[in-house]
């Protein structure tokens, strides 16, 4: 049946951290987690960062990963999916963040009017139609609105970038991990001034937009 390994255990690892973890959830697998450790230097002055947002949390690895690496900023955590809201909310006890980490039910920035941030960050769906019907078996044990986005695999990506700008203060960024879909994400938006990131540990399809390129 080929069962992912961490839903066996219900434990894994992300930036450091162990995340409980269970098919109600993708598997953390993100290569933004190195970004996380680097604490977004260069892209940000780590001091100056007070408001983080993890939208599509899911497990709430990025969130809990988030606190812990600006411990004296706030994060909020959306997602449209309450059973992933729930696990996540397992994550932020487990790692005593009830203060500093709001849980959010939300379609993408829906429920965050007047909301700006230093930082969004985001894992969203970025899998094509096509693309879904020949992932590996194992992925069909991850939950398919975690992952689907409509026939290109753009349709979370559009919303982003056309509202996130509004939601990040002045020298904020907007990271977003589009995995595969990063061929498809440049012939849509060749005027978008992108920075694919880079990783030492591999992994890619991760862009950077400042607030002023957004705009």
């Amino acid at each position: 049946m080929r069962i992912p390994a961490v839903y066996l255990t219900g434990r894994t690892w992300f930036a450091g951290h162990q995340i409980c973890i269970d098919p109600r959830v993708l598997v953390p697998r993100s290569p933004i987690a190195e970004l996380i450790e680097r604490r977004f230097v260069p892209w940000v002055h780590p001091p100056r960062v007070h408001r983080l947002l993890d939208l599509g949390t899911g497990s709430g690895c990025i969130a809990v990963a988030c606190a812990k690496a600006f411990p004296r900023a706030r994060v909020d955590a959306t997602d449209i999916s309450a059973e992933a809201l729930a696990v996540a909310a397992i994550n932020v006890r487990k790692h005593r963040l009830q203060r500093r980490v709001s849980l959010v039910k939300s379609d993408h920035f829906r429920a965050l009017a007047g909301r700006r941030y230093d930082i969004i960050v985001s894992n969203p769906p970025y899998v094509s139609a096509r693309e879904l019907k020949s992932l590996p078996p194992e992925y069909a044990h991850e939950p398919t609105l975690a992952l689907a986005a409509g026939r290109d695999g753009l349709t979370s990506i559009r919303i982003i970038l056309r509202e996130a700008g509004r939601h990040l203060l002045p020298r904020g960024i907007l990271v977003v991990e589009v995995g595969n879909t990063e061929r498809a994400v440049r012939r849509a938006f060749p005027r978008m001034p992108f920075t694919w990131l880079q990783f030492a540990r591999g992994g890619g399809g991760v862009f950077l937009l400042t607030a002023e390129q957004l705009v």
